[in-house]
């Protein structure tokens, strides 16, 4: 057997900061722990006479850390103990503590969704960002992407999950929900969210994604239309259609159309970056629970972490270097 060096008892000479540890170091700096507990410490069961309940902060980041990294209740508690960067982040020793079972984190869980608690922790980021000095510009850019369901039917209920449908995209039939957003046109912030079925059109979620003083509109084709313009101004009477135009059977798109658009998408495109993060880096491309209200509480939760991670700089009081 080959002899074991000093490193396993800890000195290694060789470690380095993995892009786990970097990612963790930058949001334990971020999150406000604080103003989250403060949320929802009112729902969180309280010491009596039973088992005392786990520490709400330490279950919060196991919360996190299972979103973060896509993990289900037990996958996260397994990771736990094999990972030593994720113990440090929900500061946990193992030399003292087990560490909470999957069924404690389940309970977190359920806690969240019942009291909405996600949309809560949205809301609550938004209101941090603008206290420390972040402005709304007057543009919106509003998108949504599909978030795929499981369409199988070998379960237990021998039935798709009811609260998702299907739509088409292309060529191609796509079975789950949808995550609607409104992102302001200049920093990329997500401002406001709804989470529907797949089979909902993206134009009727436009009253849930605008803050009303919209000076400028952007979307893609698919909000583009009279009753579409007449909604604008019943939301955001100052508000100028941006949005792209549409090549229709008999009326194609000129040159200038076409430039007209491209230069319109060069903005739209920062709507696509919290997708990207969310659905790519985190992993919520498909649901994980039955039912829309569990996964738009998911949603909600990652969305606000999503702000913390790209605009929670002025939160810390650090100051951006020259």
């Amino acid at each position: 057997m080959k002899q074991m060096t000093l490193a396993v008892a800890g000195f290694d000479k060789h470690e380095r900061a993995t892009r786990k540890a970097a990612f963790l170091a930058r949001m334990e700096m971020l999150m406000p722990w604080k103003e989250f507990c403060a949320l929802i410490e009112p729902h969180y069961p309280k010491v009596g006479n039973g088992r005392p309940p786990v520490g709400l902060e330490r279950m919060l980041r196991m919360y996190c850390i299972a979103n973060w990294f896509n993990l289900a209740d037990e996958a996260c508690e397994d990771a736990l103990y094999d990972v030593a960067v994720f113990r440090e982040f929900c500061q946990f020793d193992l030399g003292q503590e087990r560490i909470p079972d999957s069924t404690t984190l389940l309970g977190f869980r359920h806690l969240m969704e019942q009291h909405n608690l996600g949309a809560a922790l949205f809301a609550k980021v938004g209101e941090l960002l603008l206290a420390s000095g972040m402005k709304l510009s007057g543009g919106t850019i509003v998108d949504a992407t599909l978030i795929a369901a499981p369409p199988s039917t070998k379960n237990q209920d021998k039935a798709r999950d009811p609260e998702m449908h299907q739509t088409k995209k292309g060529n191609e039939w796509h079975f789950g929900m949808k995550l609607h957003i409104g992102a302001d046109s200049q920093t990329g912030l997500v401002h406001s969210a709804s989470v529907t079925a797949a089979n909902v059109h993206d134009s009727q979620q436009v009253p849930n994604l605008l803050h009303g003083d919209e000076t400028r509109f952007y979307g893609d084709s698919a909000y583009r239309g009279k009753a579409q313009r007449e909604r604008l101004r019943g939301i955001a009477p100052r508000a100028k259609d941006f949005t792209n135009r549409r090549a229709y059977r008999n009326r194609p798109l000129t040159d200038a159309d076409r430039e007209t658009n491209r230069r319109k998408s060069s903005v739209r495109s920062k709507v696509e970056h919290p997708f990207l993060t969310i659905k790519r880096l985190w992993g919520f491309a498909k649901v994980r629970y039955r039912g829309l209200a569990k996964n738009a509480n998911r949603a909600f939760a990652m969305l606000a972490m999503l702000n913390l991670n790209k605009w929670g700089r002025p939160l810390t009081g650090e100051v951006r270097p020259a």
